[in-house]
């Protein structure tokens, strides 16, 4: 984790839910397998919050055994490309002309400024969003609450039903929001297809004097 986001993380995990979720989690960790892996849970929060530009929003972690790594939508595995990602590629590419990742990792999206933070950090080995109610939806509204207070013209991009539920909790004033369908599969034809958030995400840093996203 990023010397920045201390002050916040700390105060989160001294509340009462946090405590009932991490001892969820040990429990959790120490029966069954669960990703991402146990020291890449608070990856995303490694990229400096002073540099963070662009915030994307998902469900919940891969629950593919190896492919998770703490990052929403990146996998590590270079023999691998989720559907997920694939679907963002090709929309992508449909936006933009190309994409500049040719693999699954998406680390030089968060060296560029973007929170890939999902909305639940957890889950079990094959049962997606077997770790939602269990606290980390509150955790994800107080990030985003705090980025929402402490930034300016941050674009956010809201995947999916639980993602978009976020949107109330942004000054759309202070910031542009952007939401769709999520980019699976099952729903990219409903209405993730065609959004183009990309340009529009770069126009908007281009306009408020942010250096753009190379996606």
């Amino acid at each position: 984790m990023h010397e920045s986001w201390k002050p916040f993380l700390n105060s989160e995990f001294n509340k009462p839910y946090f405590k009932e979720l991490s001892s969820f989690l040990t429990e959790e960790y120490k029966t069954k397998t669960i990703f991402p892996p146990k020291q890449a849970v608070f990856r995303a929060f490694s990229t400096d919050l002073e540099n963070v530009k662009v915030v994307i929003l998902g469900q919940d972690p891969y629950h593919t055994p190896g492919v998770a790594d703490g990052l929403a939508f990146s996998v590590k595995s270079p023999d691998y490309m989720p559907p997920s990602l694939v679907n963002i590629y090709k929309e992508i590419d449909s936006d933009l002309g190309a994409h500049v990742n040719k693999t699954g990792d998406l680390t030089n999206w968060q060296k560029q400024g973007v929170l890939l933070l999902n909305n639940v950090l957890t889950v079990e080995a094959h049962k997606a969003g077997s770790h939602r109610g269990k606290g980390w939806e509150i955790f994800t509204e107080e990030t985003i609450k705090y980025l929402n207070d402490k930034k300016e013209n941050l674009v956010f991009i809201l995947w999916g039903r639980d993602a978009r539920s976020k949107k109330s909790l942004i000054d759309e004033k202070k910031h542009l929001v952007l939401e769709s369908a999520h980019p699976s599969p099952l729903s990219a034809y409903h209405g993730f297809f065609g959004s183009k958030p990309f340009s529009k995400c770069n126009e908007y840093l281009n306009a408020h004097g942010k250096t753009p996203i190379l996606f």
